[in-house]
């Protein structure tokens, strides 16, 4: 080991302080100064500000004929716009060594593609891969686009022009209603007979009905009774299937408007000068966004593993 020389120290940053405290001290003189200003200058100190109101439901822009077109619509076709754009900037001149977009876009693409072998297995990581991932990154372009500077800030007729997708319940609905239609056709397409049938579990009711004709009366009303049980227990079954449609939708609406709304109103307390905090409130909808986006397109890929191999088959393949 290398002597140390006397009069000097080792791991020292600015006037003999570690670096990490360093940057903890710049961070904690430039933010808090800035806080504090904001609190003072923004809506508790001054009571004339007008509270941010929040609406729910999606500002119709203009029609296309009889059809609205909400400013959560255009915010999609915005989102689809640049996902198609971004596919073709990689594949139009797609080399061997990869530039820093082609590079980016295959890291996550191989990411979500090991992800979707990890759950599903080799059978069906391929055939989930596509829709599982367009759902991820559709949901996670949204999510990024409500961080772009001056996005929903531009109003058209009073309204906003442009309006995060994933806070408009009918988008939110949509998204949902796609992965149900994809688990229930991977389900009945590979599941077949044994993923209806936790649905509609009447096989040992109707033996011991069959039973009462043929005079066997001591195993009818054990069958009988045990084929209620059934019959309650596809009943609670077809419910919960059905339910992961409200609870989809309301998972990622609920989530992604209460991230809005948490900006709107640290921007409508603090104003500009709170800029620290701001940009923690933008660093945690960064991070929701990742995380619902994941969420989704995550448990899209379970429900349909699970579908297509309804008897506890594991996803991995050996």
């Amino acid at each position: 080991m290398a002597e140390q020389k006397p009069g000097k120290k080792i791991g020292c940053g600015l006037f003999g302080c570690a670096i990490p405290l360093v940057t903890f001290i710049i961070l904690l003189v430039a933010i808090v100064p800035a806080s504090i200003f904001g609190i003072i200058s923004g809506a508790f100190g001054k009571k004339s500000i007008p509270a941010p109101t929040v609406e729910l439901p999606a500002s119709v822009i203009f029609h296309i004929g009889p059809l609205p077109v909400s400013n959560t619509i255009i915010t999609s076709w915005i989102t689809v716009v640049i996902l198609v754009l971004i596919a073709l900037l990689v594949t139009r001149k797609a080399k061997l060594i990869p530039g820093r977009l082609q590079g980016a876009v295959e890291a996550v693409l191989e990411w979500m593609y090991n992800f979707c072998k990890d759950v599903a297995g080799e059978k069906y990581g391929g055939k989930f891969f596509p829709i599982v991932t367009t759902i991820f990154l559709f949901v996670l372009i949204n999510a990024f686009m409500n961080l772009v500077p001056g996005f929903g800030s531009i109003t058209y007729h009073g309204a906003p022009l442009l309006r995060g997708a994933n806070t408009d319940i009918n988008t939110a609905l949509a998204l949902a209603f796609i992965s149900f239609c994809f688990v229930t056709y991977y389900g009945l397409k590979d599941g077949k007979f044994s993923f209806a049938k936790q649905f509609f579990n009447v096989g040992r009711f109707g033996r011991g009905i069959g039973h009462l004709f043929t005079g066997k009366f001591k195993g009818a009303f054990g069958d009988i009774g045990f084929g209620f049980i059934d019959i309650f227990v596809s009943v609670l079954e077809l419910l919960s299937y059905l339910i992961r449609l409200v609870s989809f939708t309301f998972r990622l609406f609920g989530n992604m408007t209460g991230g809005e709304v948490l900006i709107l109103i640290l921007f409508f307390l603090l104003g500009f000068a709170g800029f620290g905090l701001i940009q923690v409130g933008y660093i945690f909808e960064m991070l929701v966004g990742v995380v619902q986006a994941l969420i989704f397109s995550g448990l899209t890929l379970v429900f349909a593993t699970m579908a297509a191999s309804p008897h506890g088959e594991e996803g991995h393949e050996k």
